[in-house]
């Protein structure tokens, strides 16, 4: 018996499946806009689903629009849709937030990962639409988090704001400030986001007193662990290791 776990982003889609010893086999990234086209839905989940994969699947989801579209297509076709905050996390970890409506469902599958696989106090850095922080207590406390601006959202955004900045591709390397305007923003980019994390990381140990194991994920994890002045580690599945570790306890 196989396993389907997905974890629905407002820029892209992730769908992992899971052999029987819940390890990886193949995971699939897709534009999540693709996905609220029937057609395209349709044909792509007709080539995911093999008679191996278990009839309920699970899924964090931050795009409700598109889970909705594929529970009801799931469901038509004789599959049970989860979304994690449709179970009782609860019972695999606490949150010190006011409302648990207001985290998102990834951050809150990154906590469950990182406290599971790390098992030490650990800070998360998701580079994602949003660049995220969260903050999770060991032994399986939420205790929050911080929410800045994505690097590409503010990248498109200069550029739709402005007459002459152009959209650009961000490097990771620059040996000095820019001499053409693509180079100025790569500069401004790199070093300002630069700035931004190791702030964040100071004032967010500083505060709690605690030394966290620094976990980088998203697609600019690679970009700026070099930058980082904190030990850190990427780790591209810990959103997906969360959910499934939500499927194992509350689901099967």
């Amino acid at each position: 018996m196989k396993y389907l776990i997905g974890d629905i982003g407002n820029t892209s889609t992730k769908l992992s499946i899971f052999n029987s010893k819940f390890k990886i086999v193949k995971s699939y990234h897709i534009d999540t806009i693709k996905l609220n086209n029937k057609i395209f839905l349709s044909n792509y989940f007709k080539k995911t689903i093999k008679k191996d994969i278990n009839k309920k699947i699970l899924f964090s989801s931050v795009v409700p629009k598109t889970y909705k579209k594929i529970k009801r297509y799931l469901k038509k076709n004789n599959i049970i849709c989860y979304e994690i905050k449709d179970l009782r996390i609860k019972k695999i970890i606490k949150t010190r937030v006011k409302k648990i409506s207001q985290v998102g469902s990834d951050r809150l599958s990154n906590a469950i990962g990182s406290n599971v696989f790390y098992k030490k106090n650990s800070l998360i850095i998701d580079f994602g639409t949003a660049t995220t922080f969260d903050v999770v207590k060991y032994p399986g406390i939420y205790d929050g988090g911080v929410i800045a601006p994505g690097i590409n959202l503010s990248i498109m955004n200069l550029n739709k704001s402005t007459a002459l900045l152009p959209v650009f591709k961000l490097k990771k390397m620059i040996k000095t400030y820019g001499k053409n305007t693509k180079q100025a923003l790569n500069a401004g980019f790199l070093w300002g986001y630069q700035g931004l994390i190791n702030n964040i990381i100071k004032k967010i140990s500083e505060k709690s007193k605690i030394n966290y194991r620094i976990i980088l994920t998203g697609g600019y994890a690679s970009h700026f662990k070099k930058y980082i002045l904190k030990k850190s580690i990427i780790d591209q599945n810990i959103t997906i290791k969360g959910v499934m570790e939500i499927y194992k306890r509350l689901i099967l």
